[in-house]
Order: structure tokens, then sequence, then C-alpha cells
């Protein structure tokens, strides 16, 4: 039976309030990107952009140096993209993602065609060897694979191997500071432990509700991309309390999870190309509406996000010249002085952790067309 009725803006303050969004939390590094079941990483330091919003004194060494010390791996999990998830987590996630990496392989338009028919066994019976004996970029791979499968087509073999193995890309490729070319592992071998033989969609869902609640299994779909999750959310749900949104939908949530009023103030926030808690949910309204994705196409491809009172207001970018850094925030909707300042503030933060060594740093603001 639905409960009580929760607004978009109550969904809003409660998905802020568990993303550590609302205020900056003390938990360490590792705990953050746990309880975030992982993060958005295809771009490689998008996740400390994403960190330093939510935790306070965020260094970056901090999540460097796990990821040197393979506490933290990224590797292709939810959705089929790269995510940074703690050792744990990759090992319990990426078996469970294994159907939407085979539905992408099997639907991709390029590889498709030259992979039909193929035995794969032996493609990747050979792969797990070379990598045991040396980490191999994708252009190494594809030679070894052109070499040993002389009959297929290595560039749709390598993306093959992408998808039915679990490759973990190495650092230091994803280290704030430093750039690499991009090397593969096994996750088994670079972690030293196995996947997991029985990972659970049930512990997922409840991780999910806890990063991401309240929710509806569709918004737990996209997430993950999964399908056949109504029986899972139905098995978990005397665990679970009930309520209605806006649209009349049973949404579902931990019963002790945050919902915090919705008049809480939500202080600006800079989020990423790729995060999350953008990308989460079936309905993005309670973060972005309708018309503001829109906007959004045209405006903030290939940058970042700036969240006002916890909703999505415009795009941010970098732009660097002569020894100053200058951050561009455009947005579609007329701000008042005293937003402006309070979004200023934020983004000459951002600024000295991008360009420390800037000698100026400038916030400008730019009113585009929606």
């Amino acid at each position: 039976m639905a409960g009580d009725r929760l607004s978009t803006r109550q969904l809003n303050r409660a998905t802020l309030a568990r993303q550590l969004l609302l205020e900056r939390s003390d938990m360490p590094v590792f705990d953050a990107v746990q309880h975030l079941v992982g993060m958005q990483a295809q771009e490689p330091l998008d996740p400390y952009t994403a960190l330093w919003s939510r935790l306070a004194d965020f260094n970056p060494d901090d999540l460097g140096k796990l990821v040197i010390d393979r506490h933290v791996v990224r590797i292709v999990a939810m959705r089929g993209t790269v995510h940074l998830l703690t050792a744990d987590d990759c090992l319990e996630l990426r078996p469970l993602m294994q159907g939407v990496l085979d539905k992408e392989l099997k639907n991709h338009r390029d590889h498709r065609p030259h992979l039909a028919g193929v035995d794969l066994d032996p493609v990747i019976a050979h792969t797990r060897q070379r990598l045991s004996e040396q980490p191999h970029t994708m252009a190494q791979l594809r030679e070894a694979l052109a070499a040993a499968f002389p009959e297929h087509d290595a560039a749709a073999l390598a993306y093959a191997m992408r998808n039915h193995m679990a490759l973990v890309q190495l650092p230091p490729r994803g280290v704030w500071g430093k750039t690499s070319q991009l090397r593969y592992a096994t996750a088994d071998d670079w972690l030293g432990r196995p996947l997991s033989d029985s990972p659970s969609r049930e512990s997922m869902v409840l991780r999910y509700l806890a990063a991401f609640g309240p929710a509806v299994t569709a918004d737990v779909a996209a997430w993950s991309r999964l399908t056949g999750l109504r029986e899972v959310v139905e098995h978990v749900q005397p665990q679970l309390r009930t309520f209605t949104d806006e649209r009349g939908r049973t949404i579902v949530d931990l019963p002790d999870a945050p919902r915090p009023d919705p008049d809480v103030s939500a202080p600006p926030r800079f989020l990423p190309e790729y995060d999350n808690v953008l990308l989460s949910h079936k309905d993005r309204s309670r973060i972005i509406s309708d018309d503001d994705r829109r906007v959004a196409g045209v405006i903030a491809p290939f940058k970042g996000h700036v969240l006002y009172d916890g909703f999505w207001l415009g795009a941010w970018s970098i732009e660097r010249t002569y020894g100053t850094a200058t951050l561009a925030i455009e947005h579609a909707r007329r701000l008042a002085p005293s937003a402006e300042a309070e979004i200023g503030d934020e983004g000459t933060s951002l600024l000295r952790l991008h360009a420390p060594d800037a000698d100026s740093h400038n916030v400008r603001f730019v009113l585009v067309s929606g």
C-alpha cells in the first residue's frame, strides 16, 4: 500500500543528502566511494571533482593513493561505462553487469558483424594468458590478437574482451597529476582475488537506495541498465518503506534513510561532466527538469554541471590564459546578485583545486538563450 507523498523537492533533498551534496561530509575518501556505490569515471579525473564537492578538506592525493594501492579500481561496470569502485565492489558488482555488457556487445554497430559466429573462448584464454604475463594497452592487445587470430577482426576481438573479461584500467591512469597510456590487467590478477560467483542483486538494490533513493524500480534499472529488477525489489519490499511521488507512482526507500525537510538549504555545487547523481534515475526531474535537460544538451557537452538550490543551473568550464584561470558559468536563468556571489565563491574554490598554480582566479557568468 502506498504511503506518504513525497514532492519533487523532497526527493531532491533526500537524494542530495545521500549523495553528500547538502553539506560536505567528514567521511574518509574510501568510505565515500563505497557509500556512493562507485563513481562515474569515463573521464579519469571526474571522481576528483565529484569528491571535492562532497567531502570536507578533500585532498586529491588521498584518492590517488587508493588507486595506486589497489584499494579502488577503474573498470567498466554500471551501464557499461567506466566506474571507480572499491576493490570489493569491483569483485561483487562487475559480475552482476555481465548481461549488460553482453547485450551492448551484441548490439554494437561496428563490431557485431565481425563477431558473428566467432568462438570467443580461445580468444579469452589467450587474452588471459597475455595479461597474466604483463599489462597491455588496447593497441598491444589488438596486435597480439591479430597475430594469434589472423582470420578475425582484431579490433572487434579486443572490444569483445573489454566486455567479456573484467579488465581493470591501471594507474597512473586516473591518478591526480599523472598521465599515461591506458593499460589493462584482469581484476582477479590485479586484486589477487576472484570475482564473486554469487553476487547479490538484493544487496545491490538496498545499496542503491542508500545512495540514490527514494526510487522506483525503473530508477535502479536506469542506474545499472539491468533488467528483471521488479522481482528483486519485491523480494526486499518487507525491508522498505513505501511512498508516492507527485505522479502518483509508488516509490520505495530504506526506512531510516535521511529525508530532510524540503526547505533545508542546498549550497551551490560543481559537478564533473559525468556524475551519477545526474544519470541514475529514470525520471531525472529531482535534479534536472526536462526543459533544463534540453538546455544542457546544447551548452553542457564536455563541460561540468552547476547545481543551485539543489537543482541544475548550468554548465562550467575552465579557461586558462597567461597565468589566469577563469571559470566560465553558462546558465539560462537570470541570477540575483546574491546568487552570483554565492556561486562565485564556490567557483573560486573549485579553481584553486584545478588551477592551483594560476596567478589569479576569475569567475565569469554567461547568460545563454535556452
